[in-house]
């Protein structure tokens, strides 16, 4: 696994945004795996900037996000079908038709996963997947347990990610506690993959991942397996 050690949260958010551009860049069709969450927002920032500035064109890219709550409307302004349009979609020139994010809305929640995957597989797989880590180790929503799925799924949210989520929403009993999200193996089969990491309380998990060693316990270690992963950290999170 190679590391970018970063000094700061901006630093992070910089080096993740020059390697999606060169991959947008070198394969201007190219498949990305995108996720939500706070970590990842600095790199959109920036991606949109470059957008704007014509040094880069999302015209001819699909994307497939890593999850979605469940069960949520699309115009929640807590589902990430909403963050991913409101942070990143509706500000580059991106046709709306090739973003994928699963549906929080659906009334068949197995079915839709099943469609997912299949529509991932269907695109030629992921080129480059980004991933946040969670404090818990999960990468997506699959959070630690002593199993994890390998296809897209239905899960049920720890209470530790419902904590940590609970800070965007009006109260606890707010958030939800399921959601659909892309499996351990669906993840593995990226061609390449990085991951961003920022702040003290990231900081164990990170230390689980550069272990070495696999566990469930740390969904996150399992990247290990990838033979094209880099991990892009600050100095809090490898601390």
């Amino acid at each position: 696994m190679r590391v970018i050690k970063c000094k700061n949260y901006d630093e992070v958010s910089e080096a993740a945004a020059r390697i999606v551009a060169a991959q947008v860049t070198m394969k201007p069709d190219c498949i990305l795996g995108l996720p939500t969450g706070s970590t990842p927002l600095g790199m959109y920032s920036r991606l949109i900037q470059m957008n704007k500035e014509n040094k880069l064109d999302f015209s001819k890219i699909k994307t497939f996000n890593l999850d979605e709550y469940f069960p949520i409307s699309k115009d929640n302004n807590q589902s990430y079908h909403y963050f991913m349009f409101e942070n990143f979609f509706n500000h580059i020139n991106i046709n709306k038709e090739n973003v994928n994010i699963p549906n929080g809305e659906t009334d068949n929640p197995e079915g839709e996963c099943v469609r997912y995957e299949e529509a991932i597989g269907a695109a030629g797989g992921i080129d480059l997947q980004v991933l946040g880590i969670g404090q818990n180790g999960h990468i997506g929503f699959n959070e630690p347990d002593d199993y994890l799925e390998s296809a897209t799924h239905i899960t049920s949210l720890t209470q530790n990610t419902i904590e940590a989520n609970s800070r965007f929403f009006d109260s606890m009993d707010d958030v939800p506690k399921k959601a659909l999200t892309t499996g351990m193996g669906t993840i593995l089969k990226s061609r390449k993959i990085i991951i961003l990491a920022s702040g003290k309380v990231k900081a164990e998990a990170v230390r689980s991942l550069l272990s070495g060693k696999i566990t469930t316990q740390n969904p996150s270690t399992m990247l290990n397996l990838h033979s094209d992963v880099t991990l892009i950290a600050d100095e809090d999170a490898l601390s």
